[in-house]
Order: structure tokens, then C-alpha cells, then sequence
């Protein structure tokens, strides 16, 4: 872009903020605010200690919005996500009380801990964004971005994400560990914020809902070429038929990914370019979103996981097959 406009400059110096906040984990700061440019919700893999709660919060204060946490847990029941209808003796009525769901950002902490009732209540919310609850629907907030946690190393006591909800993640996300240089600045932070607990701290100055809805708009409008538009395309569809691209991926993929993978990919490559302060999508934006949009899509065959294949490993084999225009 010739000029950076105030809503793009906004959104870039919250970037810079995070990242301030947030030490070595750009990637995950990028998704998120990827994720609330594309109006989606994100899930977050990555052993404990990697800044994921601490992320979903500081980007919480930088937006002016209400926040929530919901630790999942196997006791969680549904009414405890959406809210349940009070008697009044009163009034000898019923009144519905609102449950955490009806925040701005929530923080889903380990997601699959919780048993699949819990699961599919927050499946209507993320999809319809909406909540019904006897007879009753309830619309959620303008702004609803859902980011959930989960643990890689544990597995017992979970219940994995069935692929229904997994496709109403718009990303995910996968966090390393940092690198020494950034840990030793992790290390810094902690000290000098341990030191300054008892003093004012700098403020970022909360970015307007109106401002982020107004960028929301100015992504769509980012010029993506017709031959992008193609290559997006065949890369989702290479998925459903890998066999055109060689026999061994046809042996790896069970199931490819549906069309809402196409609009994912479409929103998030306008997104990352317009984070980059550039008017038109590039193929490179359209590979570097590939990873996050696509690999909790694709179900594996049995042989890949015999042979210890990842969905990382066969997107990066897709994009290696399919034609760049």
C-alpha cells in the first residue's frame, strides 16, 4: 500500500505491542490477529509453559471488549458454557442468565478435556454464532472470536475434537518451544515486571471494535489476481483428489477438505498481505496460511499414520505438486 492508512497502522502497532508482551512467539501473535482480520476463531496446539493464555489476554486488553476464561474440564456440562433459564418466584417466570459464552474473546483452556455435549454447545456458537437454549435463540456479540488450547502430550482423560468442530476452527495453530535468545529475554521480561508490579505499567491504548470491523472490510477489498484465485483453489481440491498429484498421496489422504477451507484460505492470504501493508495477495501468502488452514482438515489414511506421515508433511508435499501461476 502507498500510504498506511490509520486503520492499518492501528492494527500493525497492536502487532508490535503483543510481540513486546509475547517473546518469541511472532507466529502465534500474527495468527491471532489474522484470525479476528478474517473473523474466525482459532485452535492452539503446544505444551504447557508456551504463552498461549497469556497471549489470548494481552490481546484481550488491546481491544475494547469483555474477555473470558473457561477452563475445560470432564464435569463441564453445556449449561455451564451458554447459560441456563432461572425461575423467578417473583414474577413466576423464567429468566435466562447468560453464560460466559456472550464475551467478545474467549479462551476455550484446554478444549479437549471436556466430553462431547459440552463440545457440541460450543459448536452452535462458533458456527451460527448463536446460542439456543430450550425454545429460545440468543444472538452472540458483533465481535465473538473463540481460541482454544489444547495439550499434545497428555491424552489421558480427553476426548478428541471431532472433524465437525475442528472445521469451524478458521486456523491451527502449532507453538514451539522459543529459542535460547528469546528465552533469555523471556527472562528479562518476567524479572522487570516482577520489579514494576507495584507501579502504574505503559498502557496500550484499546483498539475501537468500529476500527477493527472497518479493517475487517478494508481485507476484503485486497486485490487477489484470478490466477491465485486458481491456485487457491486447486490446492484445496488437490486434497480431495491427491491422486492427481502422485500415488503416494492418494495412499496418505482418507479425506480431503471441505469448501470452507477455501474461504478460510481466501481470508487469511488477503490478511497476512494486508498485515504486510501490501494491496494484492502473493502466492506466498496463500503457502504460508496453507499449514495453519489445512492441517486440522485433512483426515490421514491408516498406511500414513503406520508410516508416521503428518498432514504438515502432506501439505507441504501439495504445494511442492501444485503449479505456482
Amino acid at each position: 500500500m502507498s500510504e498506511q492508512n490509520p486503520t492499518q497502522a492501528a492494527l500493525i502497532r497492536l502487532n508490535h505491542y503483543i510481540n513486546q508482551q509475547i517473546i518469541g512467539q511472532d507466529v502465534l501473535v500474527e495468527r491471532m490477529l489474522i484470525g479476528l482480520l478474517a473473523n474466525g476463531h482459532i485452535l492452539v496446539e503446544g505444551a504447557p509453559g508456551l504463552a498461549k493464555t497469556r497471549a489470548i489476554n494481552v490481546l484481550s486488553q488491546c481491544i475494547q471488549g469483555d474477555f473470558h476464561r473457561i477452563q475445560f474440564t470432564p464435569d463441564l456440562l453445556p449449561a455451564d458454557l451458554t447459560g441456563t433459564e432461572i425461575f423467578r418466584p417473583q414474577q413466576g417466570t423464567f429468566e435466562f442468565q447468560k453464560g460466559p459464552l456472550f464475551h467478545n474473546l474467549i479462551l476455550a483452556d484446554e478444549i479437549n478435556r471436556s466430553p462431547a455435549k459440552v463440545q457440541a454447545a460450543l459448536l452452535e456458537a462458533m458456527a451460527e454464532r448463536q446460542i439456543t437454549v430450550g425454545q429460545a435463540t440468543y444472538p452472540l456479540p458483533p465481535l465473538f472470536m473463540v481460541m482454544a488450547t489444547q495439550n499434545p502430550i497428555e491424552q489421558e482423560g480427553t476426548y478428541p475434537l471431532p472433524e465437525a468442530q475442528l472445521d469451524r476452527f478458521l486456523l491451527h495453530v502449532k507453538v514451539d518451544y522459543p529459542s535460547a535468545e528469546h528465552e533469555k529475554t523471556i527472562l528479562h521480561l518476567v524479572r522487570a515486571e516482577a520489579k514494576q508490579a507495584s507501579q502504574p505499567k505503559d498502557r496500550f491504548e484499546p483498539i475501537s471494535q468500529d476500527l477493527l470491523f472497518a479493517a475487517r472490510n478494508e481485507v476484503l477489498n485486497i486485490y487477489m489476481a484470478d490466477s491465485l484465485e486458481d491456485y487457491l483453489l486447486q490446492i484445496v481440491l488437490a486434497t480431495r483428489n491427491p491422486g492427481a498429484y502422485g500415488d503416494d498421496l492418494a495412499g496418505w489422504l482418507q479425506y480431503g477438505a471441505s469448501p470452507r477451507a477455501s474461504i478460510a484460505l481466501d481470508r487469511c492470504a488477503r490478511a497476512k498481505a494486508w498485515l504486510a501493508q501490501r494491496d494484492f495477495v502473493g502466492p506466498e501468502d496463500i503457502q504460508d496460511m496453507a499449514y495453519d488452514v489445512l492441517r486440522h482438515r485433512l483426515i490421514l489414511s491408516y498406511e500414513a499414520e503406520a508410516e508416521g506421515i503428518s498432514t504438515d508433511h502432506v501439505i507441504k508435499e501439495l504445494l511442492a505438486r501444485v503449479a505456482v501461476p
